[in-house]
């Protein structure tokens, strides 16, 4: 790792990232909605920002000066795979400018028969200045890309796959198990819903923690509150 890849992880060592993202047909969809939320995330003290997109990158680019992590979602009904699925879809973003290019790094299969080793070899390849994660959801995944030397590893798929999909809040327990077994850093990202819930991900030896949906989607944040007075009122 260089010293610029080395100056991001400092910059972001034991902070918020914050996670912008909208599908077509949320409320908030659109590059300079997201750009919005990622300023107003930067004004709030955010050390960096998590984005999908060459369209949200370079607008989210113009406007904040954190490190980026990129993702490029491509969905597909043949693959389960759909963060950063290949080499091609990585280079995308790559290109827009960033500074971590994360990817799914599950054994399960994606276009192309493409692999989480060959693409990480690519970009090694022709981004050698690129920090690159691996998002795992379970310790095993995680057991079998620590050899392959990524930069990062991630638990943004934990409870979101078929093999983690018992797991319903932030999985402090994983963070904790891969801590012990790398000094690689880890991102703690998923279903953390609150303050508190982002400390304890950093004691649980989380290098940085993600937050998205609790922080940018409103239609969910109003919901939880809806549903709180409702409950309340019997």
């Amino acid at each position: 790792m260089n010293q610029r890849g080395k100056d991001v992880l400092e910059k972001i060592k034991g902070k918020l990232i914050v996670s912008c993202q909208a599908r077509v047909g949320w409320p908030m969809y659109g590059a300079d909605i997201m750009a919005a939320f990622a300023a107003a995330a930067e004004q709030g003290g955010a050390a960096g920002i998590r984005a999908t997109g060459v369209d949200n990158i370079t607008r989210i680019r113009e406007r904040v000066h954190l490190p980026i992590i990129g993702i490029n979602k491509q969905f597909s009904d043949e693959y389960e795979v759909y963060i950063t699925p290949t080499y091609q879809s990585a280079a995308e973003i790559l290109d827009a400018g960033i500074e971590i290019i994360a990817l799914d790094a599950t054994p399960r299969r994606r276009p192309g028969g493409e692999t989480p080793e060959g693409i990480l070899r690519q970009i090694r390849g022709h981004y050698p200045d690129a920090l690159v994660m691996g998002e795992i959801s379970t310790l095993e995944e995680a057991k079998r890309i620590i050899p392959m030397k990524f930069d990062l590893i991630s638990t943004t798929l934990s409870g979101y796959t078929r093999e983690s999909q018992e797991v319903k809040a932030v999985n402090l327990d994983l963070i904790r198990q891969i801590h012990a077994i790398t000094d690689i850093p880890i991102i703690a990202e998923g279903k953390i819903r609150c303050e508190q819930e982002a400390v304890e991900a950093l004691k649980a030896g989380a290098h940085a923690v993600v937050v998205g949906t609790s922080i940018t989607r409103p239609e969910i944040i109003t919901e939880r509150y809806v549903d709180a007075i409702r409950e309340a009122e019997g």
